[in-house]
C-alpha cells in the first residue's frame, strides 16, 4: 500500500466527542448547546424535532447535576457523546463519586407535587431510554442516558422495572445503576 493509497481512502467521521467544561452554569448552558449542534451535525435532524429537544433536556439537567451537586472547586466537568446506531449516548462525568445516584426503585420515578426542586432526574428517567451511574474510580462519577432518535409511534408508557448496565459498562464499572423502561419513544411536548 502506497501513501497515494492511504491519502485516497474515505475517512469516517468520528461518533464520539469528549469535551471539559466549566463546573458552571454558563458551562452547563454550553454543555447543551453543543450536545444540540454535534447531534445536527451527525444525523442532520433540525434543532426542532422532538429527539433532538430531548438530547437538550437530558444534557441540561445531567450538566446542571454535575455543577450542583458534582462541583469540586477549581475542576471540571466533562461531557462525552457517542452517536450509537438508534439513540445517542450523553455521558456526565463529575469529581463527586463519594455522591452517586439512588438505586432506582423498580416502580416508575414520581415527583412529589410539593418540592420546589430536584425534578431533573425525572425528566431524565422521562426521556431517556436507558440512564444510570458508574463510578468508575476513586475521583469521578459519569452519569449517563441513551435518548432514542426513532420518531415516537405511540404515546409513552409508564416505566416500570429497571434494567442492567451493558456489556461494556459491565467491563469498566465498579458501581453501576441503570433503567431501562420496556419500551420508550421521544418526547412529543416541545419547548416555547
Amino acid at each position: 500500500m502506497t501513501q497515494q493509497d492511504i491519502a485516497d481512502e474515505p475517512r469516517t467521521a468520528a461518533r464520539h466527542l469528549t469535551l471539559r467544561l466549566s463546573s458552571t452554569r454558563r458551562g452547563a448552558r454550553l454543555a447543551r448547546k453543543l450536545a444540540v449542534q454535534q447531534l445536527a451535525e451527525w444525523t442532520g435532524l433540525p434543532h426542532d424535532v422532538d429527539a433532538t429537544q430531548a438530547v437538550a433536556l437530558v444534557t441540561a439537567e445531567l450538566a446542571a447535576n454535575a455543577i450542583t451537586h458534582g462541583r469540586v472547586p477549581g475542576r471540571d466537568f466533562r461531557l462525552t457523546l457517542r452517536l450509537l446506531p438508534d439513540a445517542v449516548r450523553i455521558e456526565v462525568t463529575d469529581t463527586r463519586p463519594e455522591r452517586p445516584l439512588q438505586q432506582p426503585a423498580s416502580e416508575p420515578l414520581t415527583p412529589s407535587p410539593d418540592a420546589p426542586a430536584s425534578r431533573g432526574l425525572y425528566l431524565v428517567d422521562a426521556y431517556a431510554a436507558r440512564w444510570g451511574c458508574t463510578v468508575r474510580d476513586a475521583y469521578t462519577k459519569t452519569v449517563w442516558a441513551e435518548v432514542s432518535l426513532q420518531p415516537p409511534t405511540t404515546a409513552p408508557p409508564l416505566r416500570t422495572g429497571h434494567a442492567t448496565a451493558t456489556a461494556a459498562d459491565r467491563n469498566h464499572a465498579t458501581d453501576d445503576v441503570s433503567r431501562q423502561p420496556a419500551t420508550r419513544n421521544a418526547p412529543t411536548a416541545r419547548r416555547a
